[in-house]
């Protein structure tokens, strides 16, 4: 499986902070360290892959941003533990997480009860200082802190 997103980052009081996505639904309501991620999904069949992180980013988040192409930093790929391949692209904006307004996903829900249930993709975004992000991050994904603070 392939993902593709954006790490957004910011300077602020001199400290560079990136915004970090909270899963969304049952299996992640509880988790915290290890748990947040780079807003990113699934690359569609024939998506260019920034153009999917582009798209990823307005989904899960709920705003649009415009970004002149020189605005991406690549920041190459990762292989999580999953052997999901994300690529990433950071940028610097603004995002007011209480502005947060993701999309959703409908899943099984108790298992094995047929009911269905609706839950946001990310049910909380934040911002955090480079050493916070490592931990509260995926530990795959803390290259993509190491590569940005390279650039």
């Amino acid at each position: 499986m392939t993902s593709a997103g954006i790490l957004l980052f910011r300077h602020a009081g001199g400290v560079v902070e990136v915004l970090l996505a909270h899963p969304g639904g049952p299996f992640w309501a509880k988790k915290d360290l290890g748990a947040w991620t780079i807003p990113k999904g699934e690359v569609d069949e024939g998506e260019e892959l920034r153009d999917c992180a582009l798209r990823e980013l307005e989904e899960e988040l709920g705003a649009r941003f415009s970004f002149a192409p020189d605005d991406l930093i690549e920041l190459d790929s990762i292989r999580q533990k999953g052997g999901k391949v994300v690529h990433c692209w950071a940028a610097e904006a603004d995002f007011d997480p209480s502005a947060l307004d993701s999309n959703t996903f409908t899943m099984e829900w108790p298992p094995r009860s047929g009911g269905q249930r609706e839950f946001p993709e990310v049910d909380r975004a934040e911002w955090f200082g480079i050493e916070a992000a490592r931990e509260k991050m995926i530990p795959a994904q803390v290259e993509f802190l190491d590569r940005l603070l390279e650039r």
